[in-house]
């Protein structure tokens, strides 16, 4: 049980809570987590770290449910249904060529039904307008304005984890407020599970904010070319021997690293001849201490990126 836990918790912000997770292993042999996504727009970086983790999952013997949340980006407006129909087909194909082992679950399929409505029912009646808002935050593109839809949407997502029979829901630390929501009132819809928030890759702009689709130059997708990526990330923040908030080192410990055994940056000999690491910790030493130039590293990311991306992007030929 010790390797499957390492497994799940590598590369994790919190997890509500670990000890009921312990109990979960314990008691399930193959227990069932899911994470939920809005098809709006091509996969990007961002949602490749809670991609990854499920792979981690995959390997620690859970059954995996991705939720493509077509009603959830209908209230969420982005996009009218013909619009995001056709997201939603374009995923499937990114998933499958990703090569994720996991169960793809539209959302319309079961959030119409009559036992799913009167659930969300029951937590619209006790959960405030307040805490419906509070939840929204990292969600909602323009929380000032907010529609009632918008308000609806996460107590969706917390009847959602009871209509999948999830044991773990996974989502960004963004996702918290939400999951609290469901923690908090398991007894209201009678149901309970384990939370577990992964971090947010930041923008490439390095303004301290998310990675988001909604801003160009801030992410790259699984649509762009090499060049394109070669350009984004040569003008990505990360500035040298600084590690907090640097999106290429996130990029770098989040998606890189856990796909390979080691990490290969090429280097002339007169600055240092390639390196060879295993583990991020040793790639985040030498940064910090100036013994990585920025461009070095940045180059080797652009490859490492491709070769993730190159198999996904010709379905989108």
């Amino acid at each position: 049980m010790k390797k499957r836990l390492e497994l799940i918790k590598r590369n994790t912000v919190e997890i509500v809570t670990e000890i009921d997770l312990k109990k979960l292993l314990e008691k399930k042999k193959k227990p069932v987590v899911y994470c939920g996504y809005e098809p709006s727009g091509p996969l990007h970086l961002g949602h490749f770290v809670t991609i990854i983790k499920l792979m981690d999952f995959v390997k620690a013997g859970f059954k995996v449910k991705v939720l493509l949340a077509d009603v959830h980006a209908f209230l969420n407006r982005k996009g009218k249904e013909e619009d995001i129909e056709k997201e939603v087909n374009a995923w499937k194909k990114t998933i499958k060529a990703i090569g994720l082992d996991a169960e793809i679950v539209l959302g319309s399929s079961f959030q119409f039904r009559k036992d799913y409505v009167l659930d969300v029912i029951k937590l619209a009646q006790d959960s405030t307008i307040n805490r419906g808002l509070r939840s929204m935050q990292e969600i909602a593109r323009d929380i000032k304005h907010a529609t009632i839809s918008q308000l609806w949407y996460p107590l969706m997502q917390v009847v959602d984890i009871k209509h999948l029979g999830v044991d773990v829901a996974l989502g960004g630390i963004e996702q918290r407020k939400v999951h609290m929501i469901g923690k908090d009132m398991s007894k209201v819809i009678d149901y309970d599970f384990v939370a577990l928030h992964t971090p947010l890759i930041t923008s490439l702009r390095g303004s301290g904010q998310k990675m988001s689709s909604s801003i160009p130059g801030t992410m790259i997708s699984v649509t762009d070319s090499k060049e394109e990526i070669k350009k984004i990330l040569k003008n990505a923040y990360c500035p040298i021997k600084v590690v907090k908030q640097n999106p290429i080192l996130e990029i770098t410990e989040l998606i890189i690293f856990p796909r390979v055994d080691k990490f290969i940056i090429k280097r002339d000999k007169k600055f240092g001849g390639n390196l060879v690491l295993s583990n991020y910790k040793k790639l985040e030493e030498l940064f910090k201490k100036g013994k990585l130039h920025p461009l070095d590293l940045k180059n080797a990311v652009i490859e490492y990126l491709e070769e993730i991306i190159a198999p996904i992007r010709k379905n989108f030929r």
